[in-house]
């Protein structure tokens, strides 16, 4: 069944269908959490969390916006829940940063500092910012996708996106200079 398919079959009831269309989402679930609440555990937590609600509000969702868009709303809400109770740091160990429009500097970037620089520079940046970034660079998401998720105008978006952009820039300029980050 394609996607669609199966989101019209779950909010009509039937359960093999959502328990598949669950499945399916449950990898990107869980990597938003990860990536959001650098910690596995809270991670599963978030996850789970966000399958249940998925599950029980399956109903109320509607093809306005992308099925994609509505659940990451759904965890990014949850994370950041999380975030707030818990102040935990953001990872992004096994996924490379891609700095859109400018690959040379994607390569001077990677050359100059290592995943944990960059890992610590993201910690730094205000939530809004991290998140954005993880939407963006971790998730792989459009901006107008990430707008969806976060409730945001579209050139909000962009403009976190920037801000974080230079705020990293900033971030790791001062690290290789002999800061501490």
């Amino acid at each position: 069944m394609v996607e669609q398919e199966l989101i019209r079959a779950a909010q009509l009831g039937d359960r093999d269908a959502l328990v598949t269309l669950l499945r399916e989402i449950e990898p990107a679930v869980y990597k938003t959490a990860y990536y959001t609440l650098n910690n596995e555990q809270d991670a599963m937590d978030a996850a789970q969390e966000a399958l249940i609600r998925i599950y029980t509000k399956i109903g109320s969702y509607e093809e306005k916006a992308q099925f994609k868009t509505w659940v990451q709303r759904i965890v990014t809400n949850i994370c950041i829940d999380k975030f707030r109770r818990a102040k935990p740091t953001v990872s992004i160990e096994e996924h490379e940063m891609v700095f859109e429009g400018n690959e040379s500097v994607e390569g001077e970037v990677m050359r100059a500092y290592t995943r944990e620089d960059i890992d610590r520079a993201i910690n730094r940046l205000p939530e809004h910012h991290r998140t954005v970034v993880i939407l963006r660079y971790v998730q792989d998401m459009s901006y107008g996708e990430i707008a969806d998720s976060l409730e945001l105008p579209l050139n909000t978006v962009k403009s976190y996106l920037f801000r974080a952009r230079s705020q990293l820039q900033q971030l790791l300029g001062d690290y290789q200079k002999g800061g501490a980050l």
